[in-house]
């Protein structure tokens, strides 16, 4: 088979100024696509900005004879996430591919987590997806072409402690990518979730003590599945991913049969409790695409 290319192709990515947003940006542009760098250039707690983050990117992917163009936006506001599309078209003309990769930390505890701190990150993760997606999209729209890919995590999908506000935008990123996929299923636009772990800047502390068994977690094991996701090949769409050290597998929601009360009359809380074991079960689940089904 042939090899997969994005000749042709362009592609915005957040947070690509370092770590997986630069190993996304550099695999596509080896590969023909012409990649718009997104990165503030902030701390890893989203203060401050920089411009170096991105242009260094870019300049790595010139050097190596690919196209790239800068952008210095905050996707945390809309009019940031129209400003990063903008700087697509004006150096491209068009928009094929958006990863949503940009992210901060602001750990702690619920009951010791400021709202500040809660509001920063839905500002950012999931709120920024959607700035930086909704114009792409319907540019993807008039083209009848587009693949997006979010960039969830197992603390969203799962809970981690001292995570509530990253958890919750992380999570509120599975169900924005399931509507841009039944949204855009017509007009072929493929939109899927990546929750990976990998050695970046946000996650350094905790793969400190690892040594040399964190290699195994760099960014360049999570690249090649983004890049399929963002292929014309994908066939995949309104899927999670999780992905990490060389493990590559779906993750799903799923509904059980349960348990169905008699017809006629609701249930009292004594029938729930004598039928939780039922109600619990996982056996025979099914995948809904959408709501209706579940």
């Amino acid at each position: 088979m042939s090899n997969i290319r994005y000749d042709g192709r362009v592609a915005i990515i957040t947070g690509a100024g370092g770590g997986l947003g630069r190993s996304y940006a550099h695999y596509l542009a080896e590969r023909g696509a012409r990649v718009v760098v997104n990165d503030l250039g902030g701390t890893s707690d989203g203060q401050g900005n920089d411009t170096r983050a991105a242009d260094t990117v870019v300049a790595e992917i010139k050097a190596k004879g690919g196209e790239a163009a800068a952008s210095y936006d905050s996707v945390s506001t809309a009019q940031g996430g129209q400003n990063i599309v903008d700087t697509a078209m004006r150096a491209f003309g068009r928009v094929d591919i958006v990863i949503n990769n940009a992210g901060i930390l602001r750990d702690g505890s619920i009951q010791k987590m400021p709202s500040a701190n809660f509001d920063v990150l839905i500002d950012v993760h999931l709120k920024g997806a959607f700035y930086v997606t909704q114009p792409a999209f319907r540019i993807m729209k008039e083209n009848g072409y587009g693949r997006i890919v979010h960039t969830a995590s197992a603390a969203g999908l799962f809970g981690n402690f001292g995570q509530a506000n990253y958890a919750a935008a992380k999570m509120g990123l599975v169900g924005l990518s399931s509507v841009f996929a039944i949204e855009g299923a017509r007009s072929n636009i493929k939109s899927n979730v990546i929750a990976p772990i990998a050695r970046t800047r946000l996650t350094e502390g905790l793969m400190a003590s690892m040594g040399d068994a964190a290699n195994v977690f760099d960014p360049s094991y999570i690249a090649p599945l983004v890049a399929y996701l963002c292929s014309e090949e994908c066939e995949y769409s309104h899927d999670v991913f999780n992905v990490g050290a060389g493990r590559y597998a779906r993750i799903f929601v799923g509904s059980a049969p349960g348990w169905n009360a008699p017809a006629g009359k609701p249930p009292t809380v004594e029938e729930i409790r004598d039928n939780r074991a039922k109600i619990h079960a996982t056996d025979g689940f099914k995948v809904p695409y959408q709501a209706v089904d579940a």
